[in-house]
């Protein structure tokens, strides 16, 4: 009997603290968290890539890239750089990038130049789905090599 009740006064201490927990507080919708920016070097060839959800990005930079703000879609972002003394200069060059889902669904992400003041970005939209993750496998063509690189995302 003893060791029936210390079992009832547990389980009650912890439905106790685990419903003061939540008392009082509405649930919320989570905040969305960009995942930062990533870079690699190719020796002077600096190049930067991102993908975020085109619901997320400001209604100025939707205009600046002609981008539909949709929360199916993804923006892939990629910036070619080239590096002079320590500086980034605008670099000439290509891009081609492939996205896989978890499930292995294939993607071919087709870019398109945007220039914006003395830089050009290379900017392409993806179809994603919640709760998700992709990698992106990107072809980089630039003064006259070709370089490989791969990202992943959640969404």
């Amino acid at each position: 009997m003893k060791t029936f009740l210390i079992k009832t006064a547990s389980l009650l201490a912890m439905v106790l603290l685990l419903g003061s927990c939540a008392r009082g507080e509405q649930a919320r919708p989570a905040d969305l968290v960009a995942p930062a920016q990533g870079s690699t070097d190719f020796g002077s060839l600096r190049v930067h890539y991102n993908a975020l959800p085109t619901s997320s990005i400001s209604d100025a930079m939707a205009s600046q890239y002609d981008v539909v703000k949709d929360p199916s879609t993804a923006l892939v972002f990629v910036a070619l750089r080239q590096i002079k003394g320590g500086e980034e200069e605008n670099a000439k060059g290509s891009v081609t990038a492939t996205a896989y889902d978890l499930q292995g669904a294939r993607q071919e992400v087709n870019f398109k130049p945007v220039d914006i003041g003395e830089y050009t970005d290379h900017i392409g939209v993806v179809t994603i789905s919640p709760r998700n993750t992709y990698r992106f496998e990107l072809q980089v063509a630039a003064d006259g090599r070709t370089q490989a690189l791969e990202f992943q995302r959640n969404f």
